[in-house]
């Protein structure tokens, strides 16, 4: 393989939804409002569809989530992001409803092609099924559907599909009956 040269990264392909001035006032709302603890959960989820986030009733989203682009999010009812989880979705993410994200989750869309001299993005889109938990530190690599009732259990790194109802565990994890 030849040698990769970085500088040569153009990003080519890649959509960020939005224009600059949208991104520059998205980072700083974010990052002095959005993700502090005295912001009180219906800001956080008014911020977000202000700027662009589908997000259905009953969503709880805790204090310390990033959220990379509001825009490229979409979350059913009555589900629950807890905190230091990081949605970096360059790509889109849709939540179902009645889903738990755990506190400490990554969600990452974004990925580059090793087999790119230049480095370019390799994204694709995340999609968690209803009724499905996603545990504490785990993270969902992009392209991954988790479906329905799934869980991902704590730590566990999903690079691929998890069907509905199925369980996604750390590979040291024990089963408790």
């Amino acid at each position: 393989m030849p040698r990769r040269s970085l500088a040569g990264f153009t990003g080519r392909g890649y959509d960020k939804g939005a224009g600059p001035v949208k991104q520059v006032l998205w980072l700083a709302v974010s990052g002095t409002v959005l993700t502090r603890w005295w912001c009180p959960g219906s800001v956080r989820i008014r911020i977000l569809r202000a700027f662009g986030a589908n997000i259905a009733d009953g969503v709880l989203i805790r204090h310390r989530v990033r959220i990379h682009w509001p825009w490229k999010l979409a979350v059913g009812r009555d589900s629950w992001i807890g905190e230091d989880a990081w949605i970096l979705n360059l790509e889109p993410v849709t939540i179902g409803s009645d889903v738990c994200i755990s506190q400490g989750v990554l969600l990452c869309t974004g990925s580059h092609d090793r087999r790119s001299p230049t480095f370019e993005f390799d994204n694709a889109p995340i999609d968690i099924g209803d009724g499905a938990w996603v545990a504490a530190r785990a993270t969902v690599l992009r392209g991954v559907s988790v479906g329905a009732g799934a869980t991902v259990g704590a730590t566990a790194l999903v690079t691929a599909d998890v069907a509905p109802g199925a369980m996604a565990l750390a590979p040291t994890a024990v089963v408790r009956p």
